[in-house]
């Protein structure tokens, strides 16, 4: 019964802003490389970006050194340290991907999933609803729980998220109210995930940097905010999709999250190497950050 009722709400949630040009937020004050970058999202190709970049050799999580392995590292690491926790999570910009949950769904009972493009929303909806066709993530699950030592089986870590992921909704970074005037999220937000959102969806430094400040609304001070991101990468491909990104430094990044009100917990880079560059983007690097929003002194 519980079961059924959730995946109701999940359906509701993800049908909501169905219409692509809503769903990009090409409203008609929009900046207009803001309005480029939707327009070009729309040829954007889910299975061909989990191909590209959650499939071997990038998905191969057999060699420790691989980029897999580090981001589910980094993940786990400040989990484990039991200082981010609480009842409400938000995921910005879920992408197809939920592997950036996977250790955060034991520290909060209540998860939302975001996405700007509906058919990312609908392919979230296949792996949480258990659907024939649903992106296989069980290897991810599994490398989560040798890493996290707790006993636990991968079927038991799946079964957890997708309990605790109670809603998959649109979101716009652009906009000062991110997940818009609904009210469908509980709000503010002990913690927030963002995986390879901010920098793939600005036009600009300018514009990155605000999207920052927009999400960071959405989380209450003292709250924590987990960042992964491409570093001083300018391009990738997700099917015939070929989409802009804004190249982002370390030090940007850093300077970008004190500028937004938070101090810096962490901030780590891993250099891609040569055999993981496989020619559906240009990326560097990877940077992990966890901030922590500063609570301001009355």
């Amino acid at each position: 019964m519980g079961r059924l009722a959730e995946i109701g709400g999940l359906n509701r949630s993800m049908d909501r802003g169905s219409d692509p040009k809503h769903t990009a937020g090409m409203d008609s004050d929009s900046d207009p490389g803001q309005a480029e970058v939707a327009l070009a999202y729309q040829r954007f190709e889910p299975r061909a970006y989990l191909r590209n970049n959650y499939a071997p050799p990038r998905g191969d999580l057999s060699n420790p050194d691989g980029v897999g392995p580090w981001k589910l590292r980094c993940m786990a690491q400040v989990f484990a340290t039991g200082e981010v926790s609480g009842q409400v999570l938000i995921d910005i910009g879920s992408g197809p991907t939920i592997y950036q949950l996977l250790s955060a769904c034991a520290h909060f009972e209540d998860i939302t999933m975001t996405d700007f493009l509906e058919v990312n929303r609908q392919e979230l909806g296949l792996w949480l609803r258990e659907e024939p066709g649903a992106f296989d993530w069980s290897v991810y699950s599994q490398h989560v729980c040798l890493i996290e030592d707790k006993g636990e089986s991968w079927q038991e870590k799946e079964r957890q998220l997708r309990a605790r992921v109670k809603r998959v909704l649109p979101i716009d970074v652009h906009k000062p109210q991110p997940l818009g005037a609904s009210g469908l999220a509980p709000l503010p937000a002990d913690a927030l995930v963002s995986a390879f959102c901010l920098e793939a969806v600005s036009p600009d430094l300018p514009s990155f940097r605000q999207a920052l400040y927009h999400i960071t609304t959405l989380l209450r001070p003292g709250g924590h905010l987990l960042l992964i991101g491409a570093l001083e990468e300018s391009w990738y491909l997700a099917g015939e999709a070929r989409l802009s990104v804004v190249p982002v430094s370390e030090e940007e990044v850093r300077e970008a999250l004190v500028c937004s009100g938070y101090e810096v917990r962490d901030l780590r880079t891993y250099i891609m190497p040569a055999h993981l560059r496989t020619g559906v983007d240009d990326v560097k690097g990877i940077f992990f950050a966890w901030a922590q929003k500063i609570e301001v002194q009355v």
